[in-house]
């Protein structure tokens, strides 16, 4: 081996051990900001302690001290993940108004018992009465599923609702949302490092969807599935056995793997078998497309006419507050 090529070899082997060091490095540093308790002030400084600490490590690397920059970041990192390993998601913290309640389900046969059945009347993000129900649904009478999709940031992104029809004309609604405290904003970035807990909400469609349509401004479609009643009624059993789950054993959200559209892609998975992983699931607003391509939706229509008839956006802005909202939104859609 010449001299040239062993300093390559040498350079290489280097700069590989560099990444091995940064790449969880970085992933520690947002960890330690988004769960060192404390002030902005004091995770600022555990953080500036950590790349402070890497930059050394990798230092040690390039002068030739490859073992202590590798042994001194990997007994840190076990160290750090540990702790990341004994963070504990918990009900017990001050939420905001809108995910203060868990909605919980209790089943006599045919018969589904909701509490906790979000019905607030939105006036502005702001500013609105809050109604927490129970009510009861006959899964005998469950007639329609219809998928809601609220697109919130750009094409790629959307936020899922399920919404179940009865034949009496009663709708209810199924919402997996991050449960955010009182004092905390929503961040994606934040969804990976378990800052927030999950939450399972029903409610109705003056409250859920409206608040998306006419408070937020969000443009909304709606799709009618095509499910067999029996796979109508294991759906909603299954989004009241999620909820049950959530008050004894609480689940942090993640942007990627806990989520409004991977955990309906499981409960889906557990009732009609296989379904094929795609990367829809995760951009979630593409879902309507992953829906069409597996037989969810009406195939006599393409999926371009579907999205064109299933816009309710401006449908839900005229109705408002009407009693019939529920049926307006709807009109024009196969």
């Amino acid at each position: 081996m010449t001299p040239t090529t062993a300093f390559s070899l040498r350079a290489a082997a280097i700069f590989l051990t560099s990444l091995i060091i940064i790449f969880p490095a970085i992933w520690g540093g947002f960890a330690l900001w988004y769960q060192v308790p404390g002030g902005q002030f004091f995770k600022g400084l555990w953080v500036v302690f950590w790349g402070a600490f890497t930059f050394a490590m990798v230092t040690a690397v390039w002068q030739g001290r490859i073992t202590l920059g590798v042994i001194a970041f990997a007994v840190a990192l076990i160290g750090l993940l540990v702790w990341w390993a004994r963070l504990t998601p918990t009900n017990d913290h001050e939420w905001a108004d809108d995910v203060a309640r868990i909605t919980t389900g209790t089943v006599d046969g045919s018969r589904v018992t909701l509490h906790n059945v979000r019905n607030f009347d939105w006036r502005s993000q702001t500013d609105y009465t809050r109604r927490w129900e129970t009510r009861s649904y006959d899964l005998d009478h469950v007639r329609t599923v219809d998928m809601i999709m609220s697109y919130w940031k750009g094409p790629a992104i959307a936020h899922m609702l399920i919404s179940f029809g009865f034949d009496d004309g009663e709708k209810a609604v199924f919402s997996v949302e991050v449960r955010r405290q009182r004092i905390q904003a929503f961040s994606e970035i934040g969804g990976f490092f378990k800052e927030f807990e999950l939450s399972i909400i029903a409610a109705d469609e003056r409250d859920v969807v409206r608040l998306r349509t006419n408070v937020r401004g969000e443009d909304v479609y709606l799709y009618r599935l095509q499910l067999p009643q029996e796979a109508m009624r294991s759906l909603f059993l299954g989004y009241v056995g999620e909820a049950n789950s959530l008050v004894d054993s609480p689940r942090f959200y993640n942007t990627i793997t806990v989520n409004c559209t991977t955990l309906v892609y499981q409960m889906m998975k557990r009732i009609v078998g296989r379904l094929p992983l795609d990367y829809r699931l995760l951009f979630s607003g593409y879902l309507p497309e992953y829906v069409y391509r597996v037989g969810g939706l009406d195939r006599r229509h393409s999926l371009e006419e579907l999205r064109r008839l299933g816009r309710i956006t401006e449908r839900a802005r005229v109705s408002d507050r009407s009693e019939s909202f529920s049926a307006d939104i709807r009109r024009g859609i196969p």
